[in-house]
């Protein structure tokens, strides 16, 4: 079943300018339900956290409604499991400063040169600083894929932490994460896992897959600029938090230490609520929130499978094109519809540039994967261009940057 396109669309204020959003790995756009919830808060319920009068109150309520809608998303055991923060990046840096206080110079960390920096510089700048070895986990640069035959062999019973990411936002793979952490957890580490890529694209079980933390970023599945952090309880009652003494001692307040964007929190749950509504059944047995979060993402899996077989054949046609990453039709269910590429004497940015002028929005660079580029030789020549779709993009929009590459890749 694919999701009602013509719907879909009319729910996103910004698809009616007439551009076409491809930077979608980068952020994407957000509907109505979004805009709606972060407008009532700060007009209805403006104010700061724990006061006696009915705004703050009314505040209060809020963010929890948001945070269960959070912890209902992830399939998290429980709310508080559920941490809030400026984006994925700071999280990860604030977690690292606390899992840094045990380590000791005799232990390992995991790293993989797949990821987005935010799930290596935190965890290597504490290896650094606590004296502790780094593992580089490979990928093999014919399909971009994690070399999985090497990951047995990093493990030992020094490693304490191993950071992986759900998806690459480089070259849209999707990593076993489930067998990854129990590999992990078989060598008594922790695992960190990255989901702000897959987010948009799959649901997500923080209880199946049994990792340590995972982080996301509103921004990326409809929402605001805002960051999450899902956390097990029992590290999160045991790890120490760098707060301020009248903070909360238990979590999640304990790590949300100063006041939040709490307009930001409210924008979560208007972006969860478009998406639960994309999950309801026809049926009269509609089912629970978790239920319908994992209706709406299968539905948009299926249909995204078809516009990245199409985005592929596409770009696989344009003269000169290399595309990085899975292209086998066979294997395209392991990958998310973000598809990086370069084009024979042609720079990334001049590539972005031109096709900016035309409306259609994508990026260049290295996107903040920079061990990818550099692993695949591109990182001196500029990156690469990436599309990257979601549910709201269109096979007419890909036909028309399709012609647009061709028209470039004709100008030598």
């Amino acid at each position: 079943m694919n999701p009602d396109l013509s719907t879909c669309r009319a729910h996103f204020p910004a698809l009616s300018k007439g551009a076409i959003y491809f930077d979608n790995p980068g952020g994407t756009q957000v509907p109505r339900q979004t805009i709606d919830r972060m407008l009532a808060y700060l007009i209805e319920s403006n104010a700061n956290h724990g006061g006696a009068f009915p705004t703050s109150r009314e505040s209060d309520r809020i963010i929890a409604e948001s945070r269960q809608a959070v912890a209902h998303f992830l399939n998290a055991g429980s709310p508080q499991e559920i941490i809030f923060g400026p984006n994925m990046t700071s999280l990860a840096f604030t977690l690292s400063r606390s899992l840094a206080g045990e380590l000791t110079p005799q232990d390992e960390i995991i790293v993989t040169r797949l990821d987005h920096d935010a799930n290596i510089s935190p965890w290597t700048i504490i290896a650094q600083e606590r004296g502790c070895k780094v593992h580089w986990l490979d990928f093999d640069v014919e399909d971009c894929t994690l070399r999985l035959d090497q990951f047995e062999s990093l493990l030992n019973e020094h490693t304490k932490l191993v950071a992986v990411g759900y998806a690459s936002n480089a070259v849209g793979t999707i990593n076993p994460v489930r067998r990854i952490t129990r590999q992990a957890h078989d060598a008594g580490a922790l695992c960190f896992v990255d989901a702000v890529q897959y987010a948009p694209h799959g649901s997500i079980d923080v209880q199946d897959i049994d990792c340590d933390f995972l982080a996301v970023s509103a921004y990326k599945f409809f929402g605001p600029h805002i960051g999450v952090l899902y956390g097990k309880r029992e590290h999160l009652e045991r790890l120490k938090a760098y707060k301020v003494r009248p903070a909360p001692s238990e979590p999640p307040g304990r790590f949300e230490t100063g006041t939040q964007n709490h307009e930001g929190i409210a924008g979560i749950l208007g972006a969860l609520e478009y998406l639960g509504a994309l999950g309801e059944q026809p049926a009269r047995d509609r089912g629970d929130r978790v239920q319908r979060f994992k209706h709406a993402l299968r539905t948009i899996q299926i249909y995204e499978l078809n516009l990245t077989r199409t985005l592929i054949e596409t770009l696989s046609a344009v003269p000169g094109v290399k595309i990085w990453g899975i292209t086998d039709e066979a294997d395209l269910d392991h990958r998310v519809p973000t598809v990086s590429f370069t084009l024979n004497g042609h720079h990334p940015r001049e590539i972005a540039t031109e096709l900016g002028k035309l409306g259609i929005y994508v990026w260049d660079g290295n996107y903040y994967a920079l061990a990818v580029t550099e692993r695949l030789g591109l990182e001196e020549h500029g990156g690469m261009v990436r599309v990257g779709l979601v549910h709201y993009n269109t096979l007419e929009e890909i036909a028309a940057l399709g012609k647009a590459l061709n028209d470039i890749a004709a100008v030598s």
